[in-house]
C-alpha cells in the first residue's frame, strides 16, 4: 500500500495575498478613519459650558479639550481674597476639561463599536 503524499500548506499571513478578510478589514480601518476625522472635526464645534460659584465663575471648553472662554463676575474679584477666585477658576477649568473628555470619548466610542479590533489597537 503507496500513501500519497500531500505537499505542505503554505503559510498565509491574514491580510495579505489578496484574501477577503484582509481587504475588509482594510476597508473598514479607512472607514473608521474617515469617521474619526469628521468626528473630530465636529468635536471641534461642540463645547460644554460649566459654572462654579452659584454662576459668578463660567468656563466653556471645546470638545478637543480647548479652553475657548472664562467669565468671571466682576463682583467676585476682591483683592482680599484672591486664594477663592483662583480655586473657583481651578475648579471650573477642571470640571469643563472633564464634560469635554467625556463627550469625546462618547462620539469615539460609537465609531469602533462594529469593529473586531484586537484590544489595545486604539
Amino acid at each position: 500500500m503507496v500513501k500519497k503524499r500531500r505537499s505542505p500548506k503554505k503559510y498565509r499571513s491574514p491580510g495579505h495575498g489578496g484574501s477577503a478578510g484582509g481587504a475588509d478589514m482594510l476597508s473598514q480601518l479607512r472607514q473608521m478613519e474617515e469617521a474619526m476625522a469628521q468626528a473630530q472635526a465636529e468635536l471641534a464645534e461642540k463645547t460644554v459650558e460649566v459654572s462654579v460659584g452659584g454662576g459668578v465663575v463660567r468656563v466653556i471648553a471645546t470638545g478637543q479639550q480647548r479652553i475657548q472662554s472664562i467669565e468671571i463676575e466682576p463682583d467676585v474679584v476682591d483683592p482680599e481674597d484672591v486664594d477663592m477666585l483662583q480655586d473657583l477658576i481651578l475648579a471650573a477649568v477642571n470640571e469643563a476639561l472633564d464634560q469635554s473628555q467625556a463627550m469625546a470619548s462618547e462620539a469615539m466610542s460609537g465609531l469602533t463599536a462594529g469593529l473586531n479590533l484586537p484590544p489595545g489597537l486604539l
